[in-house]
């Protein structure tokens, strides 16, 4: 279960921020009211939000996930990917510091996105991508180890971070996309298959007694509440602009 989540306001800068789609500029009041829309759905979901100001120095910073990896007994510093959010970890870790005395980190030549990282129960599945190299995988997996985790490196073909087309529901029940279908890495667990066109929508996050998914997706929908999860449907569309999904947005312990 989880007790705390850590969000962030997106900044006016954020409609200038990093992207590799071609869906136009995000709507900024609107990339508001969907945010805070996400935070209530969060508060649903029986968490307390540690709700971090915007700032406008980092325009990707509302992505949250991607500064750090949340375990039970430890945190650990990312080093993100792209020069334009590498120093967005400086006001992260503070904040952190205030749940977790064990704080490790991934250092330089190392990086590492927390979208390219997936718990599954005592097993972290890391993800090589644009965004993470071989590097700082390699530092994750050991530092996951040292802890008496399990961690098993994964490189992307497709996928822009690993947890775009794969998410874990707990009791070995994966929601999968793309790539991760049939993936060997992922044979043993049970799963709920996300067609391409609904590819977005393998983005979703289990929070407490809910299932979090984008709205429009009404056959990944259907699959979930099939499978007896109780979902939440939150509109997506201007953080979709920025690369961005529903895991992107919160650090959940």
């Amino acid at each position: 279960m989880y007790k705390h989540v850590i969000v962030k306001t997106p900044g006016r800068s954020y409609i200038n921020g990093l992207t590799t789609s071609d869906l136009g500029t995000p709507n900024y009041a609107k990339a508001l009211e969907q945010h805070a829309a996400y935070v209530e759905a969060l508060k649903k979901c029986g968490v307390e939000v540690t709700h971090l100001p915007a700032d406008e120095e980092f325009p990707d910073s509302t992505f949250v996930e991607d500064t750090a990896i949340i375990a039970s007994e430890f945190a650990v510093i990312t080093n993100p990917g792209d020069v334009a959010r590498n120093k967005e970890i400086v006001a992260m870790e503070p904040t952190l510091k205030e749940f977790y005395e064990t704080v490790h980190h991934i250092n330089t030549p190392g990086t590492l996105d927390g979208g390219d990282v997936l718990q599954v129960d005592d097993h972290f599945y890391i993800g090589i991508s644009d965004r993470t190299n071989e590097e700082g995988a390699q530092q994750l997996k050991r530092i996951v180890e040292s802890e008496g985790y399990k961690g098993t490196i994964v490189p992307l073909k497709k996928f822009f971070h690993l947890k775009t087309g794969i998410a874990y529901l707990g009791d070995d029940l994966i929601v999968a996309a793309g790539e991760f279908i049939d993936h060997p890495d992922f044979t043993r667990y049970k799963k709920i298959t996300v067609s391409a066109e609904d590819e977005y929508s393998a983005n979703c996050i289990l929070v407490n007694d809910y299932v979090i998914i984008p709205s429009g997706y009404e056959q990944t929908k259907r699959k979930l509440n099939e499978a007896g999860y109780e979902t939440i449907e939150l509109e997506m569309s201007e953080f979709q602009k920025q690369d961005g999904g529903l895991s992107c947005l919160s650090l959940r312990f």
